[in-house]
């Protein structure tokens, strides 16, 4: 297992738009690339379409009232627009089994599309109420985190 806090060599990457993201994801599952982590590129795109679609269908999981406003008010800015830091460990309902480059893809696309076509949002568990723009800011800086592992 690769302690992912200490990765050396990951991309630099920023998105400014959720077809930035996906031409990129896109270029990586039909390229050669190396993994600097622990995922495939295909784990790696389903686990951003299952975030993505949680800001839509909910979460089961919220932070204490007390903690989400800490969350808000000191690290909201640093994860909506600057880069996520790696490492963090996630709840087993967003770790992605193995899966195929192209069905991934698939995912993370469907995902994309619901992003542009539906409005409605829940509460992110950490930080509470976020704006359709800043769950698209954090649902780009989240990517920009986990496909910096993915060299080309």
């Amino acid at each position: 297992m690769i302690h992912t806090k200490k990765v050396a060599g990951r991309r630099d990457v920023h998105y400014s738009s959720l077809d930035e993201l996906l031409a990129d994801a896109q270029r990586c599952a039909s390229g050669n690339v190396r993994l600097l982590g622990n995922w495939s590129p295909g784990q790696i795109y389903e686990h951003l379409a299952r975030s993505m679609d949680a800001s839509i269908d909910g979460f089961d999981f919220s932070m204490p009232a007390p903690v989400r406003w800490l969350m808000s008010l000191l690290m909201k800015k640093k994860f909506l627009y600057k880069t996520l830091p790696a490492g963090f460990k996630s709840t087993a309902k967003f770790i992605p089994e193995e899966t195929s480059n192209e069905a991934g893809l698939a995912a993370l696309t469907k995902s994309i599309e619901r992003q542009k076509n539906e409005r409605s949002r829940v509460p992110h568990p950490g930080f509470g109420n976020l704006s359709n723009e800043e769950w698209e800011a954090f649902n780009l800086r989240h990517a920009e985190m986990h496909l910096s592992f993915l060299v080309e």
